[in-house]
């Protein structure tokens, strides 16, 4: 029988620091993720530190008609805080936006010092990485005392319900058009963790500008009372992904924690992911799905993504991969997914998440594809649950997380689920295609793109050493090694 490994979560191999945190909230859908954050932002005295991949100082807290004829939008509660606390400062970095995503928006990063508070709020942007590379982490450090990390940006279109209606005049930009459901997911931290991130803020902060930010110095609690957290006293990983450049070495922790915690679990994977496209996670998903008693594994995406350029690049590799999970499912064990509102409108799926049985939660801002693991920089927090009362935590996240998506209250689900012990047999019993379902993926042919773009993996490279180089791809990548051809299984890794 294969030895699984106890510890999925450890420091210089699937993570980077192991911290302590006193609560730990999970905030499922910007409608939960805004008001936590701004009660946190108010809360201030000395430090607000923010990482994102887009940025839009004119995004409002609250849609139109809930309670304020025009809402706080958050250059004016930044404007509040640094008015209100003149010992607050706050530092914005961005990353510095290719044109080729800055093209298809009229609201780019690049505008956002219009809207800004002129005092103490520093904001800049961030192009200190390899061409064609990004920096994709989403966090938001309070005084070094609360910090939220996954996957929402503070712009555009990222406010919605967990209901996920399939139209809602509620969900409007800044220009007054609507847009489609979404679904995102940020974790809240506290204590030792929410200073670990502060300390990963002020490092990328000093590479991209030259400037040292002080530590905010220690002060009383911060976390908001209307905050109810969902586990308490744990130890939260902090996993980063980052190119290998300018004589940093790669740093593939994300990449590793995924590893290691496919190869522990015992009766369930489940992933939300925006893409996933990732034949090394393919692969290790494959092993277990051939082993006779191997977990179940779901797969939750967006039906199609949002731009040209992701629809190309990504969702014919995805199809590829499914494809050939489905061919490896000997015990009928596997399924992917798309969210759907209504009967026949897809959900945006935002959120990078995963839960494996009733033991690992983690959540961030990397992406099941290539160029999360060592291209783009990345950071995702994992709790490895010990205590029972947090075990039952975990299984009450599962709930909440797979009832929201088959349209189903976490009671039905929770009562199929330990009647039958499988998610698969709940989702197959409570799924209604006339209402909010999850409809299965790349069920049809595949297409020649599917197959080409699942070798060639365009504009999604293994690091940078195959950056612009998509032949290198072909025909290298069904193991586990990364664009470097090193073994990359958790325990053989630079960085």
């Amino acid at each position: 029988m294969r030895e699984k490994p106890d510890r999925i979560v450890e420091p210089g191999a699937t993570c980077w620091r192991l911290a302590h945190a006193e609560r730990v909230a999970m905030l499922v859908d910007a409608a939960e993720y805004l008001p936590a954050m701004a009660a946190a932002l108010r809360a201030a005295r000395r430090s607000v530190l923010l990482l994102g991949w887009d940025f839009d100082a004119r995004i409002p807290l609250a849609p139109e008609g809930e309670g304020e004829a025009r809402p706080e939008r958050l250059c004016d509660l930044l404007e509040t805080v640094t008015s209100t606390h003149p010992d607050v400062t706050v530092n914005i970095l961005v990353w510095d936006m290719t044109w080729l995503f800055a093209v298809q928006r009229r609201d780019r990063p690049q505008h956002a010092p219009r809207w800004l508070p002129k005092q103490r709020v520093r904001y800049r942007l961030d192009g200190n990485h390899p061409l064609g590379a990004s920096h994709h982490q989403k966090v938001l450090v309070v005084d070094d005392m609360i910090a939220f990390c996954g996957s929402a940006d503070f712009t555009r279109n990222r406010w919605d319900t967990r209901d996920h209606l399939a139209t809602d005049r509620r969900r409007r930009t800044v220009d007054g058009s609507t847009y489609g459901p979404r679904h995102e997911v940020m974790m809240a931290v506290d204590g030792d963790a929410a200073a670990a991130l502060g300390e990963l803020v002020r490092e990328r902060w000093f590479r991209a500008t030259g400037e040292r930010i002080a530590v905010p110095p220690p002060r009383s609690r911060v976390w908001p009372s209307e905050l109810k957290p969902d586990f308490t006293d744990v130890e939260v990983g902090i996993a980063r992904s980052e190119p290998s450049w300018r004589g940093r070495r790669e740093v593939r922790e994300v990449e590793a924690l995924y590893l290691r915690a496919i190869a522990a679990a015992e009766r369930w994977i489940y992933l939300e992911n925006q893409y996933f496209t990732s034949p090394v996670i393919g692969r290790a998903l494959a092993r277990r799905l051939k082993e006779p008693g191997g977990p179940e594994i779901i797969v939750v995406c967006p039906a199609n993504s949002g731009g040209r350029f992701d629809r190309l690049a990504m969702d014919h590799a995805r199809n590829h991969l499914i494809r050939q999970l489905r061919s490896a499912d000997r015990f009928g064990r596997f399924k992917a997914f798309a969210a759907i509102a209504g009967s026949s409108t897809p959900i945006s799926i935002h959120s990078k998440v995963m839960i494996v049985d009733d033991r690992l939660v983690r959540v961030g801002s990397a992406n099941l594809n290539n160029r999360s693991f060592a291209f783009d920089t990345e950071c995702d927090l994992a709790m490895q649950a010990k205590a029972q009362d947090t075990r039952t935590a975990v299984r009450k996240l599962l709930l909440r997380l797979l009832s929201e998506h088959a349209g189903c209250s976490v009671e039905q689900l929770g009562a199929v689920l330990s009647k039958t012990g499988s998610m698969l047999a709940a989702i197959d019993a409570l799924t209604n295609p006339a209402v909010r379902h999850l409809r299965p993926l790349a069920d049809g042919k595949p297409s020649i793109l599917d197959r080409v773009m699942g070798k060639l993996h365009l504009l999604d490279p293994f690091g940078f050493g195959d950056n612009w180089k998509p032949w290198l791809r072909v025909g290298r990548r069904c193991g586990l090694t990364n664009g470097l051809g090193e073994t990359v299984d958790g325990h053989n890794m630079r960085g």
